[in-house]
């Protein structure tokens, strides 16, 4: 990679943290946590989740800092942790999530456009997949096109996108009703049962904060080492505080059925309750640049993902092939292909959205939690802190609750996201497979991958099970 032509600046890796952070997720907050909770319970939830991604923000953070030689950043700790194939799992289920995260987007441009266009329905009918797939490869020519294009577009858009959103937060602010708060509050503690209220929330919160690695995974085009850090922190904050007020602020100016019964994207139909039809709209052409704009920054993170694991070796040697404008060209094809046909799939689901969300966050967090996991490896035995050592207790706290609460979130998630995951993960394996006969290895080193590998086979079959019979619904 050239140093002329591929260093992103702060404003860039800034943006693509709130990029990749900010979009579908957030405009369907309102909806999601009003079907699941009350104020109460939406405080709590963010509570726990604010706190668990930002122990796991500053871990990141700190492996920028203390590991500058390990680029993208979510496979290369993995594997300078743990090993080769977990280092392959952590990239694959990281990359196969992004994927599914992108059909999420294209879902909910289509249903955004069934509010106007009934042909489009709830986002999977065979027109609406149609749309989908023309928007795909015209993104998909765009990246080929160059990186740094597409990065500085995403800049733009970046922009552009937390203008909407600003303008809700202020006018619920200015239409808040204490009287209306304090019922939904009372409301929600009559049904009782807060912890399981705040459960149901929680893949929705890991979704919505994806994204957090953004410029760790772009960390080989810093100009800096130290803005990763930076764009990393600095968008975790900004976007944390946009998510908590959409998501509380409903609750002081509709009742919490109304705005359970609203549909997605619910950011709409609560201003459109607001302020009248043009809110709607307002708000509705805000989501079409900010989901573009997210997908646009995850289509850049999923090749650049699949392309450095190809590079190390631990995928096929295919996906790490450049075309003369230094995009990994076949890492994009693979990843576009995927999204294609997961979107045609969208065609069979009952609630395409719902089931893309906690797919998407049940993928992220076994990648996550290998981080977590080198980084409290990494201070515990004191490596790299022979400059700066009075930071390794508070980098061993950090990683100790960003450990404790991706388990948590794994386990809060439930056993059928955890199946539908290996599901994925197993057959995933052949890829691994190709790479390691590429460099005549033996496939496995050692009994613990063998042992990991059988467990997500047995899970996959039980997954596959439970679909066929009715246990696990899609």
């Amino acid at each position: 990679m050239s140093n002329s032509t591929a260093k992103m600046s702060r404003l860039q890796l800034t943006a693509m943290v709130v990029g990749g952070m900010v979009g579908a997720g957030i405009f369907s907050l309102p909806r999601t946590f009003a079907n699941a909770t009350g104020p109460v319970g939406a405080v709590i939830a963010w509570v726990i989740a604010g706190v668990g991604m930002y122990t796991l923000a500053r871990v990141f953070q700190y492996l920028a800092q203390r590991k500058p030689d390990l680029d993208a950043g979510v496979f290369m700790y993995a594997k300078a942790g743990f090993g080769d194939y977990p280092a392959f799992l952590s990239a694959f289920g990281y990359w196969i999530g992004s994927c599914i995260g992108n059909v999420s987007y294209w879902v909910l441009i289509k249903s955004t456009l069934g509010a106007f266009f009934p042909v489009f329905g709830d986002g999977n009918t065979v027109v609406a997949i149609i749309v989908a797939s023309v928007g795909i490869w015209l993104f998909h020519f765009l990246i080929l096109r160059g990186v740094k294009q597409a990065a500085f577009i995403n800049t733009v858009v970046t922009i552009a996108k937390v203008i909407p959103i600003i303008v809700f937060i202020v006018i619920l602010a200015f239409a808040y009703k204490a009287d209306m708060f304090s019922l939904n509050i009372q409301l929600a503690a009559q049904e009782g049962g807060i912890m399981q209220q705040v459960r149901a929330t929680m893949l929705v919160t890991v979704f919505v904060f994806l994204g957090i690695e953004g410029a760790s995974v772009y960390s080989r085009y810093a100009k800096k080492r130290e803005d990763v850090g930076f764009a990393t922190i600095f968008g975790f904050g900004t976007v944390t505080a946009l998510m908590v007020l959409v998501s509380m602020l409903p609750f002081a100016v509709l009742s919490r059925t109304d705005v359970a019964g609203m549909r997605q994207p619910s950011m709409a139909a609560v201003l459109e309750q607001v302020v009248g039809p043009w809110g709607g709209i307002f708000v509705s052409v805000g989501l079409l640049i900010s989901v573009l704009g997210a997908y646009l920054a995850w289509s850049l993170i999923c090749a650049e993902v699949m392309f450095a694991a190809a590079k190390n070796k631990d995928m096929p040697a295919l996906f790490a092939k450049e075309n003369a404008n230094e995009v990994p060209a076949n890492a994009l094809w693979i990843t576009n292909i995927i999204v294609q046909l997961l979107v045609a799939s969208t065609y069979f689901s009952r609630d395409a959205f719902t089931l893309m969300l906690n797919l998407t966050s049940s993928m992220a967090l076994i990648p996550y939690l290998l981080v977590a996991g080198y980084g409290l490896m990494l201070s515990r035995r004191g490596e790299s802190y022979e400059t700066r050592p009075e930071e390794r207790t508070r980098d061993v706290i950090f990683a100790f609750v960003a450990v404790v609460y991706t388990i948590f979130m794994i386990i809060a998630g439930g056993l059928s996201f955890v199946l539908l995951s290996a599901v994925l993960y197993a057959p995933g394996t052949a890829l691994y497979v190709w790479a390691r006969r590429e460099r005549g290895l033996p496939v496995f080193q050692g009994t613990v991958e063998m042992v990991i590998f059988a467990v997500a086979v047995l899970a996959a079959i039980a997954g596959v099970i439970g679909m066929a019979t009715g246990h696990i619904t899609i």
